[in-house]
């Protein structure tokens, strides 16, 4: 009996000092690996339409024998300032005294403008349009070389020598620009200077968006184009070319030069993605006296960049209200959510047009197929009640 004990206790003490080699060993946990989410970066670009001063602008503006245009943009300041990249298309020349100050059929800006623009916090300035020839070649050089001078500032359209396309990188994003106007007013461009402005050319510009196209995350192309005075809807000539536009992988086209809003569309490409089209964005600043001349709008974009993915997550449309009084002073640009019915009364237009109203200015912006923005994207966190 003590022999099966003693046998049965040194068979325990065995198992006991083999147990590591006997006992099944845990399986350790496999932990998968997480998939790296990509860095997000996104760019807002705002956009206005035709800056276009008239005689009765510059004359008002002027204290002392010098012109202040800082309080025309006052109101707007907040909105212009704290965009990632604001554009303006600046209708005209800044050529200087020496060539006469003037508005209307041919225009010339006091060279100070170009100061509180940038100071308004405008970054990139259009000059592709029908009126960039109004003092001749030497008036755009002038306005051109003004312009180079200033820090910080990318103009479009335009050039003394080199390349049109302009490449601006920002918040991890890059943005190629390109611009073009169908006209300069009967004027023609330098023979030894062929590219001074750039034309709407379709072989020219399709050899200059596929240069483009593979140097930067999106391609912006301004166009001025179309009938002026067409409210709402863009002409067969707008229309072709933004489909020529799109089927080139223009991912925005900002558009300019009918004086009035016209809609916005989305289009899209037979090689997929999708092209957003501002057909007109309507004036900016001016002293044109119809209601539908009085509303424009400032276009907003966010241009987004996820890893490989690219697109455009947010867009619609500021309306602007510009201002002036009777003899046209205190001509202002508000966004309309400043807007009052008391400045609304003291309006020039309400002077021989009562139908100049927040009805007929709603009724406008209802029909433009896009989001209206009725407050400061960039202060606001509440949304308020939009126009649909």
């Amino acid at each position: 009996m003590k022999i099966k004990i003693c046998a049965f206790l040194l068979a325990v003490i065995l198992i006991s000092c083999n147990s590591k080699s006997i006992t099944p060993q845990m399986a350790e946990e496999v932990i998968p690996e997480t998939e790296e989410k990509p860095v997000r970066y996104d760019l807002t670009l705002i956009a206005t339409g035709d800056n276009l001063f008239h005689i009765t602008l510059i004359n008002r503006s002027q204290e002392g024998g010098q012109y202040n245009f800082t309080p025309v943009y006052s109101e707007i300041k907040s909105l212009i300032k704290n965009a990632d990249l604001s554009f303006i298309n600046q209708e005209t020349v800044m050529a200087g005294e020496s060539f006469g100050y003037s508005g209307y059929p041919q225009f010339n800006t006091p060279q100070s403008l170009a100061k509180t623009l940038a100071d308004t916090g405008f970054d990139i300035f259009n000059v592709a349009n029908n009126h960039a020839m109004d003092m001749g070649r030497d008036g755009l050089v002038a306005s051109l070389d003004l312009l180079d001078k200033m820090e910080d500032i990318t103009v479009i359209g335009a050039r003394k020598t080199g390349e049109s396309a302009r490449i601006i990188e920002k918040n991890g994003i890059s943005l190629g620009f390109l611009s073009y106007t169908y006209g300069l007013n009967g004027y023609s461009l330098p023979a030894n200077e062929p590219n001074l402005v750039s034309l709407i050319r379709r072989e020219k510009m399709a050899q200059e968006i596929q240069a483009l196209r593979s140097l930067c995350d999106f391609l912006v192309v301004s166009m001025h184009w179309g009938e002026e005075y067409m409210l709402i809807e863009p002409d067969s000539y707008q229309k072709n070319l933004a489909v020529f536009l799109a089927e080139q992988n223009v991912d925005l086209i900002i558009g300019h030069h009918p004086h009035v809003l016209q809609r916005v569309e989305t289009l899209k490409r037979s090689g997929g993605g999708e092209t957003l089209c501002f057909y007109s964005l309507g004036n900016f600043v001016s002293n044109q006296r119809e209601k539908e001349r009085i509303l424009g709008g400032i276009m907003l974009v966010t241009f987004t960049k996820e890893g490989d993915k690219l697109s455009i997550t947010k867009s619609g449309l500021i309306p602007v209200i510009c201002h002036f009084e009777a003899g046209y002073v205190n001509t202002k640009a508000y966004p309309i959510y400043l807007y009052t019915d008391e400045l609304l009364k003291k309006h020039h237009v309400r002077l021989f047009d009562s139908d100049m109203n927040f009805d007929f200015f709603h009724s406008v912006l209802r029909r433009l197929g896009t989001k209206i923005i009725m407050y400061n994207p960039f202060v606001e966190t509440e949304v308020p009640e939009q126009i649909q």
